[in-house]
């Protein structure tokens, strides 16, 4: 997965969305202020960066065009406010940042700006405006291979393989996205548990290997319900 860099001075913020990203796979870097972001993108770039506009000492538009003015800006960079005006949202887009969320930031806004972000080819400024040769599609991913003859005879027909095919792994469709299937699957497989272990969250959470912050968190997410069920004898 991607390798974040969180820049925000509020510490809740920074937890909160560590946290999240961590439950997703990421490798999560935290900056409490600009400086800590220049000092970090020196050493090393990001995969992308979440970076607040309001902070104490350099403001997240300001560090922007730093980077820009130092071609720095090579990565994906999405800006956070609870407060900024749509001016403020324009300038960044404008210096590079590819996209903008706005505070409180909601799990599922963030999960999907942070993915088209990593989806996003970046074009640095000084760049922008120079002829280069288009990006073309990958050939691998728009031309098939080539196939000797003796590969094709050896390969099951069309129809043969749609006859064989199974769309659905149990109660799980296979014809959805990645993220809807992999909630239900997530949704089945914390159900079984809170049912074997009686809603006891702490056997839950050794059971799953989670951490029960992140559990309650995860639970919530999937729209579990984690009170016990009453016995309808009693």
């Amino acid at each position: 997965m991607a390798r974040i860099l969180v820049v925000d001075d509020e510490i809740g913020i920074r937890e909160l969305l560590s946290e999240i990203l961590y439950d997703e796979g990421h490798t999560v870097e935290l900056a409490e202020n600009a400086a800590q972001a220049r000092d970090y993108r020196l050493r090393q770039r990001p995969d992308l960066v979440l970076l607040d506009i309001w902070m104490p000492d350099i403001d997240g538009v300001s560090l922007l065009k730093e980077w820009s003015s130092q071609g720095l800006l090579n990565m994906p960079v999405i800006m956070m406010s609870g407060h900024a005006t749509v001016d403020t949202a324009v300038e960044a887009t404008r210096i590079g940042a590819v996209d903008f969320l706005e505070k409180p930031i909601t799990l599922q806004k963030l999960l999907k700006t942070v993915a088209a972000g990593l989806a996003r080819p970046v074009i640095p400024a000084s760049m922008r405006s120079r002829t280069e040769r288009p990006v073309m599609p990958d050939p691998v991913f728009t031309q098939p291979p080539a196939i000797n003859n003796a590969a094709t005879a050896a390969a099951p027909a069309p129809a043969a393989v749609a006859a064989t095919d199974d769309s659905h792994l149990g109660a799980i469709s296979l014809n959805q996205p990645l993220r809807e299937a992999r909630d239900e699957f997530e949704r089945i497989y914390f159900e079984y548990h809170l049912l074997h272990e009686n809603h006891s969250m702490t056997r839950v959470s050794e059971r799953t290997g989670l951490e029960r912050t992140h559990l309650y968190r995860k639970l919530k997410q999937l729209g579990i319900d984690t009170s016990r069920k009453k016995s309808s004898g009693g």
